[in-house]
Protein backbone atom coordinates (compact mmCIF):
# COMPACT_ATOMS: atom_id res chain seq x y z
CA UNK A 1 0.00 0.00 0.00
CA UNK A 2 1.14 3.15 -1.09
CA UNK A 3 3.21 5.24 1.88
CA UNK A 4 1.29 8.56 1.22
CA UNK A 5 -2.19 6.62 1.66
CA UNK A 6 -1.05 4.90 4.94
CA UNK A 7 0.13 8.33 6.68
CA UNK A 8 -2.96 10.18 5.57
CA UNK A 9 -5.55 7.44 6.78
CA UNK A 10 -3.79 7.87 10.61
CA UNK A 11 -4.10 11.98 10.36
CA UNK A 12 -7.47 11.32 8.81
CA UNK A 13 -8.77 9.63 11.78
CA UNK A 14 -6.09 10.58 14.69
CA UNK A 15 -7.15 14.09 13.57
CA UNK A 16 -10.69 13.93 15.09
CA UNK A 17 -9.50 11.40 17.63
CA UNK A 18 -6.97 13.58 19.47
CA UNK A 19 -9.25 16.74 19.55
CA UNK A 20 -12.04 14.47 21.27
CA UNK A 21 -9.22 13.47 23.91
CA UNK A 22 -7.91 16.32 24.75
CA UNK A 23 -11.19 18.08 25.64
CA UNK A 24 -11.75 20.38 22.23
CA UNK A 25 -14.71 17.48 21.31
CA UNK A 26 -17.54 19.86 22.43
CA UNK A 27 -15.92 22.92 19.99
CA UNK A 28 -14.94 20.25 17.07
CA UNK A 29 -18.81 19.52 17.65
CA UNK A 30 -19.95 22.65 17.26
CA UNK A 31 -18.43 23.66 14.50
CA UNK A 32 -19.40 20.47 12.42
CA UNK A 33 -23.20 20.50 13.68
CA UNK A 34 -23.68 23.41 11.13
CA UNK A 35 -27.60 22.89 11.41
CA UNK A 36 -27.42 22.90 15.38
CA UNK A 37 -29.66 19.84 15.40
CA UNK A 38 -27.16 18.52 18.41
CA UNK A 39 -26.66 15.62 16.37
CA UNK A 40 -23.58 15.10 13.29
CA UNK A 41 -24.99 14.20 9.92
CA UNK A 42 -22.50 12.02 7.84
CA UNK A 43 -23.24 14.93 5.34
CA UNK A 44 -21.95 17.32 7.97
CA UNK A 45 -18.72 15.36 8.67
CA UNK A 46 -18.02 15.15 4.92
CA UNK A 47 -18.66 19.05 4.42
CA UNK A 48 -15.75 19.20 8.06
CA UNK A 49 -13.47 16.57 6.05
CA UNK A 50 -13.52 18.91 2.94
CA UNK A 51 -12.52 21.46 4.35
CA UNK A 52 -9.76 19.71 6.53
CA UNK A 53 -8.28 18.76 2.96
CA UNK A 54 -8.46 22.39 1.66
CA UNK A 55 -6.05 23.10 4.67
CA UNK A 56 -4.11 20.02 3.79
CA UNK A 57 -3.64 21.03 0.46
CA UNK A 58 -0.91 23.63 -0.09
CA UNK A 59 -0.44 24.01 -3.20
CA UNK A 60 -4.68 23.62 -4.22
CA UNK A 61 -4.01 20.90 -6.82
CA UNK A 62 -7.06 18.66 -5.32
CA UNK A 63 -4.66 15.99 -4.48
CA UNK A 64 -2.45 15.41 -1.51
CA UNK A 65 1.17 14.73 -2.16
CA UNK A 66 3.52 13.33 0.11
CA UNK A 67 4.93 16.55 1.25
CA UNK A 68 1.19 17.44 2.37
CA UNK A 69 0.61 14.70 3.73
CA UNK A 70 3.84 14.76 5.87
CA UNK A 71 3.31 17.80 6.99
CA UNK A 72 -0.14 16.64 7.68
CA UNK A 73 1.02 14.00 10.66
CA UNK A 74 3.74 16.14 11.92
CA UNK A 75 1.14 18.36 13.07
CA UNK A 76 -0.95 15.74 14.51
CA UNK A 77 1.63 14.01 15.95
CA UNK A 78 3.54 17.53 17.78
CA UNK A 79 -0.26 18.31 19.17
CA UNK A 80 -1.23 13.96 20.55
CA UNK A 81 1.30 11.36 20.43
CA UNK A 82 -1.02 8.48 19.11
CA UNK A 83 -0.29 5.42 19.94
CA UNK A 84 1.23 2.53 17.28
CA UNK A 85 -1.25 -0.04 17.92
CA UNK A 86 -4.05 2.80 16.75
CA UNK A 87 -2.15 4.16 13.53
CA UNK A 88 -1.95 0.44 12.57
CA UNK A 89 -5.86 0.22 12.62
CA UNK A 90 -6.27 3.36 10.85
CA UNK A 91 -3.62 2.30 8.38
CA UNK A 92 -5.66 -0.58 7.30
CA UNK A 93 -8.88 1.63 6.08
CA UNK A 94 -6.47 3.70 3.87
CA UNK A 95 -7.14 1.50 1.13
CA UNK A 96 -10.82 2.46 1.42
CA UNK A 97 -10.25 6.12 1.10
CA UNK A 98 -8.51 5.63 -2.42
CA UNK A 99 -11.50 4.30 -3.64
CA UNK A 100 -10.04 4.47 -7.82
CA UNK A 101 -6.67 2.79 -6.38
CA UNK A 102 -4.46 5.00 -8.01
CA UNK A 103 -2.09 5.75 -4.55
CA UNK A 104 -3.21 9.24 -4.53
CA UNK A 105 -6.08 10.81 -2.24
CA UNK A 106 -8.20 13.60 -3.77
CA UNK A 107 -10.78 15.72 -2.46
CA UNK A 108 -13.92 13.85 -3.20
CA UNK A 109 -12.19 10.72 -1.77
CA UNK A 110 -11.02 12.25 1.55
CA UNK A 111 -14.36 14.61 2.07
CA UNK A 112 -16.79 10.94 1.43
CA UNK A 113 -14.70 8.75 3.11
CA UNK A 114 -16.81 8.34 6.77
CA UNK A 115 -14.66 5.60 8.46
CA UNK A 116 -16.13 2.33 9.52
CA UNK A 117 -16.19 3.37 13.25
CA UNK A 118 -18.41 6.51 12.88
CA UNK A 119 -21.00 4.19 10.67
CA UNK A 120 -21.04 1.16 13.92
CA UNK A 121 -21.81 3.75 15.88
CA UNK A 122 -24.61 5.03 14.51
CA UNK A 123 -26.63 2.85 15.98
CA UNK A 124 -30.19 3.64 15.15
CA UNK A 125 -29.07 4.06 10.98
CA UNK A 126 -30.44 7.57 10.23
CA UNK A 127 -27.21 8.71 9.01
CA UNK A 128 -25.99 10.93 11.78
CA UNK A 129 -24.12 10.58 15.32
CA UNK A 130 -26.51 11.76 18.69
CA UNK A 131 -24.96 12.60 21.54
CA UNK A 132 -25.13 9.39 23.17
CA UNK A 133 -24.09 7.55 19.95
CA UNK A 134 -20.69 9.72 20.03
CA UNK A 135 -20.61 9.00 24.16
CA UNK A 136 -20.61 5.28 23.45
CA UNK A 137 -17.90 5.65 20.62
CA UNK A 138 -15.63 7.37 22.98
CA UNK A 139 -16.25 4.60 25.32
CA UNK A 140 -15.14 1.76 23.34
Amino acid sequence: MNKIVMALAGVLLCTASACAADGGARELFRRIDTNGDSKLEFSEIQAARAQMFDRMDANNNGLLDAGEVRTAVEQVKSKRDFQAAQFAGFQAQAGRIDRNGDGKISRDEFAAFIPGRLLQADTNGDGSLSISELRALRRQ
